[in-house]
């Protein structure tokens, strides 16, 4: 496709006798921001370092515009790379820090210094040229780190978890700054993340990865709306998951009741059932519905936006949230509406 600009194509990783990644197959289109997202040993980090060329696959083929670039060292790929530790030069000022790769090119010294006004305006660290990098904050680092590798005007943005040593407000502040500047830029950035609020808040496309396959890809509302599996709809926020049956489309039986649901039914009749604790409706005990179970709740736990219930009701242990709190004792009514019921097929193990 033509708005390819990177592919990896059955792309195979081992470590000794420890395969990291499995034949994974992956497409990242132009001025894309693409996240991988799962959790520790999920492959995501190696698959940046093939793509940058500090990692070179076992087998299988990368693609940037149509070319291999699979033996190509990392310094001739127009791909740059942003590290969780910055890796900043300490002995260096913010100047030379971000005009370093400029000189290594030998641009002329006038071109240098524009570029690098152009990036610290980018990066919102104006006058901050003479400064040293050990009097920097760790936000500030960061941005540095970025606008030292957006100098070089790659065509391809690595990010491997470089909000991860700041603190939460600072890195939600610069959550929302790298989106902005992928958008201005108009570049593709590749970031790398364990983070699903993170994911889900910068990306166009997210990978959910586990044990070196990728698990699902699509637009964040799509992943977490409709999960594939019992992995990826717990690693994407907070599930309700519960065995059911589907004899027919659209209709998923679960603890002893029949619902209408949103989906068709799969290959086989017993599926995943998933409700998201946000989807379903607490109240007050009153008479229950045809969508509806009488419980009681034995938890309550405040996250400041929401209160998380955990009720018990039909044999089960739901989670439930919702901005009333029902204290612990309550007798309530759960009910779950017909667009809250979704359905994953059950999924057999991969063998290793």
């Amino acid at each position: 496709m033509d708005n390819h600009l990177i592919e990896l194509v059955k792309v195979h990783k081992t470590f000794d006798d420890d395969t990291v990644l499995h034949s994974i197959d992956l497409y990242i289109r132009k001025k894309e921001f693409l996240t991988l997202l799962g959790p520790s040993g999920c492959g995501k980090t190696t698959t940046l370092r093939i793509i940058s060329g500090f990692e070179t696959a076992t087998s299988g083929t990368l693609l940037f515009d149509g070319e291999d670039i699979s033996r190509i060292p990392p310094h001739k790929r127009n791909i740059n790379t942003v590290f969780q530790s910055y890796a900043l030069f300490p002995h260096m000022d913010v100047y030379e820090n971000i005009a370093f790769g400029l000189k290594i090119k030998k641009e002329k010294p006038a071109a240098i210094k524009e570029k690098v006004s152009k990036m610290l305006d980018l990066v919102n660290l104006s006058g901050f040229e003479g400064r040293s990098i050990k009097s920097l904050s760790g936000g500030q680092q960061q941005r540095i780190a970025i606008a030292r590798a957006l100098v070089n005007e790659p065509k391809v943005l690595l990010l491997d978890e470089p909000l991860g040593a700041l603190d939460l407000k600072l890195r939600k502040e610069m959550q929302a700054e790298l989106k902005n500047m992928q958008r201005k830029l108009g570049i593709t950035f590749v970031y790398v993340t364990h983070d699903q609020e993170e994911a889900l808040t910068m990306s166009d496309t997210l990978v959910v990865m586990d044990r070196g396959r990728i698990l699902q890809i699509g637009a964040p509302e799509d992943i977490y709306n409709e999960p594939k599996n019992a992995f990826v709809a717990n690693f994407i926020g907070v599930s309700n998951i519960i065995t059911g049956t589907m004899d027919e489309d659209y209709k998923v039986c679960f603890l002893q009741n029949c619902f209408r649901c949103v989906d068709k039914m799969p290959n086989s009749g017993e599926v995943d059932v998933v409700i998201r604790p946000e989807d379903i409706d607490i109240t007050q005990t009153c008479e229950a519905g045809p969508n509806s179970f009488s419980g009681e709740v034995t938890d309550v736990t405040f996250f400041g936006v929401h209160y998380e219930m955990q009720v018990i009701a039909q044999g089960t242990l739901w989670k439930v949230h919702s901005t009333a709190m029902f204290p612990k004792g309550e007798k309530v009514v759960l009910t779950i509406p017909d667009n809250a019921i979704h359905i994953m097929a059950k999924e057999k193990a991969h063998e290793e």
